[in-house]
């Protein structure tokens, strides 16, 4: 049986906590990327730093959201139906998915991003003419992709993940879900 309480309270955090999760996942993208740029110094120049950071985090926790929630939601569902509450389980789930996500879309050749009409180029993909060739079996920046991952695993089980299946009532000597 379930409360339903309990589940729509379940599904408020889930909701709240892949879209903390999301914005975690391109904070850490951004600040990142952002810190390897070289900006001159001076109170402007942070100001217009940070700024760029924030509209891009918001722009990659767009993209992020948009290519993992189908695999997240599975994962979630799971974690749900089964649930599974470890902390491992959800980091390593993000993990797992960012990482198939970066591996997917390094095998797409740059001319996949390239449209034209008769007047002439509307978007290009500033990248090389081929995919760029995987080092030990991995795409370069995997790293980076899996930690974003890990990093939104880690914050979705913080909001929700350490609830999982907590809306599922339970018989006094029953320890599973009742059918």
């Amino acid at each position: 049986m379930i409360d339903g309480t309990k589940l729509f309270f379940q599904l408020l955090r889930i909701a709240v906590g892949f879209s903390l999760a999301l914005i975690a996942a391109g904070l850490f993208l951004s600040w990142g990327f952002f810190q390897t740029l070289k900006i001159h110094d001076g109170a402007e120049a942070d100001l217009i730093q940070l700024l760029a950071i924030i509209w891009s985090t918001f722009i990659s926790a767009s993209v992020i959201g948009a290519l993992s929630l189908i695999p997240s939601g599975f994962a979630i569902g799971f974690a749900e139906l089964m649930k599974w509450k470890s902390v491992i389980y959800h980091v390593a789930a993000g993990g797992i998915i960012a990482l198939i996500l970066w591996s997917i879309g390094g095998t797409f050749p740059a001319d996949f991003f390239y449209a034209s009409n008769e007047t002439g180029s509307i978007f290009t993909f500033s990248g090389p003419a081929t995919p760029t060739p995987p080092v030990d079996g991995l795409r370069p920046g995997s790293s980076v992709a899996a930690s974003a991952g890990f990093i939104a695993g880690f914050v979705y089980w913080v909001i929700a993940g350490r609830a999982s299946g907590s809306w599922w009532l339970k018989k006094p000597h029953d320890h599973g879900p009742i059918s």
